[in-house]
């Protein structure tokens, strides 16, 4: 571990509505894919730690949940989750997108930031949708306790490069928190579970994806392949037939999906066993949700 008077360590929280490009933007910084995405909002239920490691650099960005108003006990945790985030970190970056700034869930987030002392950056994400947008305007709405302000595409990168340096401006000399090869604190099998998960949201549409849940029952290393036995979870027995559909069809397209990513991601050959069953209101239960890691 470096412990050089000249390196700099910290944690960086992004914060924001649901489906603004928080989990895009630290996937695109890091240069892999640690969190889950998703065109549908509140796709991120945890607060996932990723780390950016350099000879001089090592920063924690940490993707929360959407800013929501709970309406059952899951979004209570994600709330509490958001919340928790904020503390003790060094640098808040509140993300947002240009189209339809400033939005009620904007003005409730910019409302919490007023009250807090980090270091802030408003950055506005999906330039790439609208070059031409009158800065000027937006950036009137932002409170005093902003720092800085970025127009970005995390998409495309632009203007990530000077997001970057304005970073690690914020970022104390420290030593490292954590060791200079990893890339998370969270174990593998978190991934796997959160893989499932986003296939899950990439083909199914209404109501399927928030009321499904996955459990990892078995994470077998072996030296030539992986093999994951995974448990999904869904409230109501007529949903069942919609993840399997006919023949299987739906839920192989599942298993194929997060066999392809997690071969990837874990750069060897991954197999995936996946398990239906039906856990009534388990948004709502304290003891499913405590068994999902909440």
């Amino acid at each position: 571990m470096n412990n050089s008077a000249n390196f700099k360590s910290g944690f960086v929280t992004i914060i924001g509505k649901p489906n603004t490009g928080k989990s895009t933007l630290m996937n695109l910084i890091l240069g892999e894919k640690i969190s889950i995405t998703s065109p549908k909002p509140q796709t991120t239920r945890y607060a996932i730690k990723g780390i950016w490691n350099t000879s001089e650099h090592q920063i924690i960005f940490v993707d929360t949940p959407g800013y929501l108003k709970p309406r059952y006990e899951l979004q209570e945790k994600m709330l509490k989750i958001w919340h928790n985030a904020l503390k003790d970190v060094d640098l808040i970056i509140f993300l947002t997108q240009i189209d339809g700034f400033p939005t009620e869930y904007d003005k409730e987030v910019l409302n919490q930031l007023k009250t807090l002392k980090n270091p802030q950056l408003a950055v506005f994400n999906k330039l790439d949708l609208n070059p031409e947008v009158d800065r000027n305007e937006l950036v009137k709405y932002l409170p005093e306790s902003i720092n800085e302000v970025f127009f970005v595409s995390a998409k495309t990168g632009e203007n990530i490069p000077e997001l970057m340096e304005a970073i690690k401006y914020y970022i104390p000399f420290h030593e490292p928190y954590y060791d200079n090869d990893m890339l998370s604190d969270l174990p593998m099998r978190f991934f796997a579970q959160e893989i499932i998960r986003e296939a899950i949201f990439h083909f199914f549409e209404e109501e399927i994806p928030y009321s499904s849940a996955v459990l990892i029952e078995r994470f077998k290393e072996f030296p030539d392949k992986v093999i994951i036995d995974a448990v999904i979870w869904l409230e109501r027995e007529s949903q069942k037939p919609i993840l399997i559909g006919k023949n299987g069809s739906s839920i192989k397209k599942v298993r194929e999906y997060a066999e392809r990513e997690l071969t990837r991601f874990m750069q060897m050959p991954v197999q995936v066993h996946l398990f239906v069953k039906i856990k009534h209101k388990w948004r709502k239960k304290q003891s499913a949700l405590k068994e999902l890691g909440f």
